[in-house]
């Protein structure tokens, strides 16, 4: 990928350090990596024309908010060519916060956030169950997060 889009060992540097610290100034940045802040600020625009960096997020620790469930779900769609619209419409549901197009069992894979049980149940049996297209569901509860990072950025 890197290749294609012709990034350097610094735009990758940038990345890397920035998916660790997306609150480091420019200027700390550019020192870190011995170039100047305006260096660092111009790969920045560069790699988010190029949609390689697509924003900044700030890490909340949900639990801490009162969102105690974690879950996966596995859905089996009656037939593939629906993905698309069936896709639209997980995408209207706020608990959804990833969804994947998958090989394997099921056609789709979602991991769902709720307040409790009573969130999840809601989601599950009035949210999902009215989507035209989906045929069944498995659902798994996370009893414990026990790995969350980035994948480390190289130039190899």
């Amino acid at each position: 990928m890197s290749a294609k889009l012709n990034l350097d060992k610094l735009d990758l540097q940038i990345i890397q350090e920035m998916m660790e610290n997306a609150d480091i100034s420019y200027a700390d940045l550019g020192k870190k990596l011995f170039v100047s802040g305006g260096t660092i600020h111009v790969r920045i625009k560069k790699l988010e024309e190029l949609k390689v960096v697509k924003g900044k997020r700030l890490s909340v620790d949900l639990k801490a908010l009162g969102y105690d469930v974690i879950a996966f779900i596995g859905i089996y769609l009656e037939k593939s060519s629906l993905y698309d619209s069936v896709a639209k419409e997980l995408r209207k549901i706020p608990q959804i916060v990833r969804l994947n197009y998958t090989t394997g069992n099921y056609s789709m894979f979602a991991e769902i956030v709720c307040k409790d049980i009573q969130q999840l149940r809601f989601v599950l049996h009035d949210e999902l169950q009215k989507i035209k297209g989906i045929e069944r569901t498995e659902t798994f509860i996370s009893l414990e997060e026990s790995l969350d990072r980035n994948v480390v950025v190289t130039t190899e």
